[in-house]
This record gives structure tokens, sequence and C-alpha cells, in this order.
């Protein structure tokens, strides 16, 4: 028999009533419904692309995050109600006890059985996933081990392709590069018509040979071999306004990775917008800082495999993240952590930097990621947990256009006591002492976000030579205008809250204050009634919940000169007013502003349209 049920009400289950074959079939027939409707999702982005329905697009992709929470619970109500025979636990409701030895052996029984199942599958990974998923909801945490899950993978996803070939693979030294491609676009099979489909092939080709020669001049001894391949998916990369086919050029064993845009105009033509040939390109293009693709796939794997060729530095949980199947990212992440814990001997430590009000964070310096709890008691007015939790969700469902941190949600994360420093342990103990639950062995976290590491811009400015200031500080604008066209409006802009990635892109990431652009009220400060108004320590004019006076911002964001020069130089509207209320009546009229991952350098070269012309002043 197996224990099922919440805290006050649990009842044994006779294994006659449920048999462990019966769970496994019964857990894969929830993934299978959820991948069904996964990729129905990602067929339905191609037709509202070729429509130009981009609302309908990011509803699409909003409503997606939430498919696999609702069928992991139906599937979890689906067993406790048969093994029960009564109503499912409630939501996050586990079974804290200890299991006996015939309870432990059926659920054993029941993973063998599913490993059976899992034979000739396409998306097996994800289907243990999902078993771990559902697993959560029955068993305690002292059972989340290889023996009752899958901490480790049991099928192997080397090899597996789709019925049809993942890639499409053409030769430009037998039919000319300009024909392959003409073939490889015209292959999407695209509805709707290109503008001028030769025209832009012809500037695609140039950009693309331009930048060919240049590689293979570098590349001492290199020449376009006669079985010059390029390979690109199947299936177009849908998200938000754009499209892209993704590939690489093979030549004599060099791998040339890249990506094509495409727009749909609004006359309904598509026309070739974009070369991305870079892996800095590609890493932009898939960056945690943007939503994740809608992106039809069979076996999901063999497009991880194949875009990891395309970007080696960038691992494979973060792949499967911007592709959509974010859960099978966390299960990769935390894999990797577990792997690295176990081949590094340094302490997770407090953050450096100013401490905030509503998050403890810590680190552990070896591993390029922080770990956020939210503190029991949040200094701010109208501000708790439940608060937080709802700003990061919303953050989670929402388009980040380049311009906010993805993060990762985990709960009853256990961690090796040993390995904490006794500064962290105190602050731990004393800020988020109703998310810690120590044993002799572990220290055992109830709720924590991971996010990737960054330099915190204020540190950034404080170390960066005039140049990089104003590139920094020019980013910052940028990333406040592009996130109030997104419907965002970051509430506390000081520069700690922001980071600087890798590839030098400014980046918000703190998201307790962040409300949408429609709910506030941008004003200007009225003219004081008298000279001595200016001077009280309360304003001489009301000041409503939502109410933002941008003028403010000079006093507490432009202290330093520098800072203050380069903001004025770029970002002097973001001080006035009237422009955030041009910005809020434009996301309220319902306009999507054209915000892309690529420089304009990039582009083909129809006109000096930049990829997100709203950041113009």
């Amino acid at each position: 028999m197996i224990y099922t049920g919440d805290h006050q009400h649990i009842e044994p289950v006779s294994r006659q009533r449920l048999s462990p074959q019966d769970v496994a079939q019964t857990i894969l027939s929830g993934f299978d419904r959820h991948y069904a409707l996964f990729r129905y999702g990602a067929q339905r982005a191609k037709s509202l692309f070729e429509s130009g329905d981009w609302r309908a697009i990011q509803q699409l992709s909003r409503e997606r995050i939430e498919y696999y929470d609702t069928r992991v619970r139906e599937c979890s109500a689906m067993l406790n109600a048969t093994l029960r025979g009564s109503e499912a636990s409630p939501e996050g409701a586990s079974a804290e006890i200890e299991l006996t030895e015939p309870q432990l052996r059926f659920w054993q029984a029941a993973k063998a059985a599913y490993i059976g199942l899992l034979a000739g599958h396409r998306q097996p990974e994800c289907a243990e996933t999902f078993f771990n998923s559902v697993s959560c909801r029955i068993l305690h945490r002292d059972y989340f081990n290889n023996d009752f899950m899958f901490v480790r993978p049991a099928v192997a996803t080397d090899y597996i392709d789709s019925r049809l070939p993942s890639y499409r693979v053409y030769y430009p030294a037998t039919e000319g590069l300009q024909a392959s491609l003409i073939r490889m676009m015209a292959d999407f099979g695209l509805a709707a018509p290109f503008a001028d489909l030769p025209r832009d092939v012809r500037a695609l080709a140039r950009m693309a040979v331009g930048r060919l020669r240049a590689t293979l001049t570098r590349e001492a001894g290199q020449r376009i071999a006669p079985d010059c391949q390029i390979h690109v998916l199947n299936s177009l990369f849908f998200r938000n306004k754009g499209a892209y086919a993704v590939g690489r050029l093979v030549n004599q064993g060099a791998i040339h990775p890249f990506a094509i845009a495409l727009l749909r105009q609004p006359s309904g033509h598509v026309e070739l917008d974009a070369l991305l040939y870079s892996t800095d390109d590609l890493s932009t293009l898939f960056s945690f800082t943007r939503a994740y693709f809608l992106v039809d796939m069979e076996a999901p794997s063999a497009y991880v495999h194949f875009l990891n060729t395309l970007l080696p530095r960038k691992p494979k949980a973060e792949i499967y993240t911007t592709i959509g199947l974010q859960k099978q990212g966390k299960t990769l992440f935390y894999r990797d952590f577990l792997h690295h814990l176990a081949h590094s001997r340094d302490a997770f430590d407090l953050a450096p930097g100013i401490k905030g009000l509503v998050m403890a964070v810590f680190t552990l310096p070896s591993y390029p990621y922080v770990f956020k709890l939210i503190r029991d008691r949040i200094a701010k007015p109208d501000m708790d947990s439940a608060t937080v939790k709802r700003k990061y969700q919303m953050v989670k469902k929402h388009d980040r256009v380049g311009r906010m941190a993805d993060t990762w949600e985990y709960s009853q994360v256990a961690l090796p006591r040993e390995r904490f420093s006794e500064a962290l342990l105190q602050e731990l103990r004393r800020e988020v002492p109703g998310l810690l639950e120590e044993t002799p062995d572990t220290i055992v976290l109830r709720h924590v976000y991971i996010e990737r590491r960054m330099t915190p811009l204020n540190i950034y400015l404080m170390r960066a030579s005039d140049a990089a200031l104003e590139d920094a500080v020019r980013q910052y604008g940028d990333a406040i205008r592009e996130l109030a066209a997104a419907n965002i409006f970051p509430g506390d802009m000081l520069f700690k809250n922001f980071g600087v990635t890798r590839l030098g892109r400014v980046v918000f990431y703190d998201y307790d204050e962040i409300q949408r652009m429609t709910e506030m009220n941008f004003r200007r400060i009225p003219p004081a009634p008298y000279e001595e108004a200016e001077l009280a320590a309360e304003p001489w004019y009301p000041v409503g919940p939502n109410d933002v006076f941008p003028e403010e911002f000079d006093s507490f964001l432009l202290g330093n000169p520098r800072v203050r020069a380069a903001f004025l130089k770029h970002h002097a509207c973001l001080l006035d007013a009237e422009w955030w209320q041009a910005c809020r009546e434009r996301v309220i009229q319902g306009r999507i502003e054209d915000i892309f991952p690529y420089d304009a350098s990039r582009r083909l070269g129809r006109d000096a349209r930049g990829p997100a012309a709203m950041n113009q002043p």
C-alpha cells in the first residue's frame, strides 16, 4: 500500500485498488496530454504570426507557462481520487509520514513501470520530470532521492529524433548559396507571402558571405569546401513580433551559428529583417532575460543538442528553459547544482553589496548564481511574502524584453550545513526563520529564488571608466524605457536594483515594487503656494498611492556628476512627466513596440530604422 493525502487526513491505500503499472500509466498519460497542448500552442503561434495578432501571441505565451502545473494538479487529483476514493489533498500538501517497506516497494515499482513505458518515447526526459512533479505531491521530501524519483535520468536522450528529422540540410556548393536560402525559407511553409524573397536573400547572402569570408581569413587554411552544408531546424522560433530560423553553416568541420529574423509587415507580407551570426548574437537571442520561445518540437532533446552546438557555453538547463520547457530546465539546473556542490569546497556566504529590505541574498562564490529568500518581516508598508511572490510570478509570465532576469523557484531545498558560513547562518536565522529548517547535517530552504549573478550597477558605476560609465547609464535608461513600453514600471529605480551581465547588458532584477504602467499616475509637482512650503517636511500637494513625480528622480539618482551628465545626455526625458504619460497612453491603446533582440548593425539594410525605435527621445 501507499499513503497519500494531507496532514489531517491520511488513509492507507490497498495495492489491489491501484497497481504500480496503473500509477505509471496515469502519470504518463497526464504528461502526454500536457505535451500535446504544449505543441498545439507552438503551432498556433505560427498562424498568429502569419495573421499579425501580436496580443494573442503574448496571451498564448502567458497561458502556456501555466500548462504544466495545471496538468500536474489534474494528474495528482486523479491519482489521489482513485487511490483514496475521495477528493485530492490540498495543493502543496504532502504525506508527512514514514513509509513502510511495502509502501516503499510500491512507489519504486511504479517508477520501474514508468521507465518501461518510456521505451521509444520522444520526450523521455520531460516525462521523467513530470513524474517527479507528481511524486512531490505525494511523497515526503525524505524520499526525494533516486530510489523514488528521477534525480538522475533513467533514459538516455542521445540520438533521439523526431519521425521527421529535426533539421533540414542544404548544399550551397551544389545549388548556390542564394538558391539554398530561398528554398530554405520556402520550406518553412509560411501562409503569409514574402514581400520580395529574392531581394531579401540577396541582402542576406551579401552579409553572410562577407562574414564568412572574414572568418575564413582569420582561420588559416580554411576554404569553402565542396561539402559545405547549411543545417536549419525544422520549426521557426516565435516570440512577440518576431520569428527566427535557427541553424548553422558547417564548413570543413567548423560550425558557424546563425539565426535569421523574420518580421511580418502591416501589409501582411513577411520580410527577412536581420542575420545574427556570432555566438554573442545568439546568446542575446536566447538570453535568460527574455520570454520563452514558442517552437514546435516532437523531440525536444534533439533541438537542445542542436542549439548546444551553437551555444556551447550555455548550460542545457537554460536552453530547455528558453524554448519553453522551464520545468525541464529546473530539473537540469538542480542536477548541475548538485554536481557542482559535490565537486567544490567553498562556503555559502552573504552576497556583497547593499542589503535589500525584502530579500535575504547569499551566494556560493564558485557558482554564477545568487539565492534569494523573502524576509519574514519586510520593512515596507503594504508588502508581505504573498505580494512578493505575486510580483515574481508576474515577471515570469511577462514579456521581459531583455531587461528582466528570469528566476528558478524551488521549494524544500536541502543543502549541506557544513557549507554555510557562520555569518550567513546567523543572518538567515534572524531574517528568514520561517523559511529555514535545520537538521544536524542539512539546512532546508522552504522557498527560494535562484537567479543569474550579475555585477550590481551601483558597484559597476563606481569602478567604470568614463566611456564604460556612459554606456552603462545609456543602457540603464534604455532598460527603463523598454520596460515602460512593455507595461512595466520598475518602482524602485535605484542603481543597486539593476545588474550588468557578462555581455555588458543592463538588466533589472528587483521585482518587489514593480507595477503595470497602466496602474500608475504620472504627475508634475505643482508650484508651491508660498516659499516656505518648499522647506516643509510634508509635501504641499496631495499624493495618491500610485502617484509618481518623475522630476524627483533627479534628487535620488543623479547625485554623481559623471552619472548625471551621461543620464541627461541620453535620457533627460525620463525626468519629464509628459514622457511617462505619453508612454502610458500608448500602452493603454494596446501598442506593442518593436523591441528586438539584436543590434541595428545586424539588419539587412533596407532602412535606418533601429530594432527599438521607441527608445529615441
